[in-house]
């Protein structure tokens, strides 16, 4: 007779926070779908309050750029060895759920395929950017894959995996729940007056390659936008007192926020960002930009030579055209910066069109609905490793 456990439980793991947010909406959609099926691992405070048990924080592994790996090399090395002992463990877990943060996630999947633990990978490490040749690797690796853009399952064809195009995970939380004036008030900046918006990122280096840059672009802004006003949202990877710090060397007043990124992103009339998940959370707003993004010399040159991509902020990749001007490594200079907002805010013309062009681009991004979907094979995933289980 068999016996299937009534409590299932997933094994989730990413590594930055937009990951976070896009566990913490699958979490909640899981819930409703299979209230059978729990989750615990590695994640940040949007997790948390969903209903996963940490284990290890996702901010402390958050790091991007191949020098700068190595430096957090240790860091890593132990959370690996962590996560391994609980897939080989007593109570190793129904399903392994993989969001994003890909060569540390990757490995993983080795580890669960090891312990039989089936794996859902959710947001396809990005084959189509650099490195095609893992697509052989990955299908060996993983049982399921969602993937997010709807280019990306016919890189799989032909392979032994089971693609899903799931839609974008943003689709399902972009709202605005406070009109601008009103948000503004709340902040204690001026309607009236024009706002721009400094958007650093959530890693460490991020913050330190590119935000003493964009400090020094608004900056300049200033002096030709005298009554311009500055919001910079804190990532939930920093406590305020960090950005404070790194801001302490400029005289510049900037508005620190920790509100919902959409209703931020609509206060503001341009925004300086860099590169990233939240290119498209501010597409999706609609309110034009400049992406900046800068890194270890040595990782921009590495990273040269395998990425063969014409554009590298992901709002101008689901368009499929420079909609948005990037400034990266050396053109990232304060005065390219400056220029670029400034027209942003000067011409009407210029701001009216890129309006338009990012309007365009949330329909190309899917319907809404993704994380049911990616539950929806969590727990199909689970389910099955359950009833395996339960005939041994």
């Amino acid at each position: 007779m068999t016996s299937q456990k009534q409590q299932r439980r997933a094994l989730i793991v990413t590594g930055e926070a937009s990951g976070d947010l896009h566990g913490a909406n699958l979490i909640k959609a899981a819930r409703e779908i299979d209230p059978g099926l729990s989750f615990f691992g590695v994640g940040g405070q949007g997790m948390a309050e969903a209903g996963c048990e940490i284990v290890l924080r996702d901010e402390d592994l958050a790091v991007m750029g191949l020098v700068e790996v190595l430096g957090h090399l240790p860091t890593l090395y132990r959370a690996f060895q962590r996560l391994k002992k609980l897939l080989h463990g007593e109570q190793r877990p129904d399903v392994l759920v993989l969001i994003d943060f890909q060569e540390f996630n990757q490995r993983l999947a080795r580890e669960a395929k090891k312990a039989g633990v089936p794996v859902l990978f959710y947001v396809s490490p990005q084959v189509w950017a650099w490195r095609r040749g893992r697509v052989k690797k990955i299908a060996r690796l993983v049982d399921r894959l969602a993937v997010i853009f709807p280019f990306e399952p016919a890189y799989y064809r032909g392979q032994d995996i089971e693609v899903e195009y799931v839609g974008h995970p943003l689709l399902d939380e972009v709202r605005v729940s406070r009109d601008r004036a009103a948000f503004l008030q709340q902040q204690q900046l001026d309607p009236a007056q024009l706002v721009v918006g400094l958007f650093p990122g959530s890693r460490k280096n991020e913050l330190k390659y590119n935000l003493a840059t964009i400090i020094e672009a608004a900056e300049l802004l200033r002096q030709r936008f005298p009554q311009v006003q500055f919001l910079l949202p804190v990532a939930p990877s920093f406590s305020t007192a960090e950005i404070e710090q790194a801001l302490a060397a400029s005289s510049l007043p900037v508005r620190l926020v920790r509100e919902e990124i959409y209703d931020t992103a609509n206060a503001c009339d341009a925004i300086v960002t860099v590169s990233g998940t939240v290119t498209l959370q501010i597409a999706l707003v609609g309110t034009p930009m400049a992406i900046v993004y800068k890194m270890s010399p040595l990782t921009y040159a590495i990273g040269r030579r395998l990425i063969r991509l014409p554009c590298i902020g992901l709002a101008n990749i689901v368009a499929g055209k420079e909609v948005v001007r990037e400034f990266i490594q050396h053109q990232a200079t304060a005065q390219n910066i400056a220029e670029e907002i400034g027209k942003i805010l000067g011409d009407p013309d210029y701001n009216q069109t890129m309006r338009r062009q990012l309007a365009r681009i949330r329909s190309k991004m899917g319907e809404a609905g993704c994380s049911e979907r990616v539950a929806r094979m969590a727990s199909e995933l689970s389910r099955a490793a359950g009833a395996e289980e339960g005939t041994e």
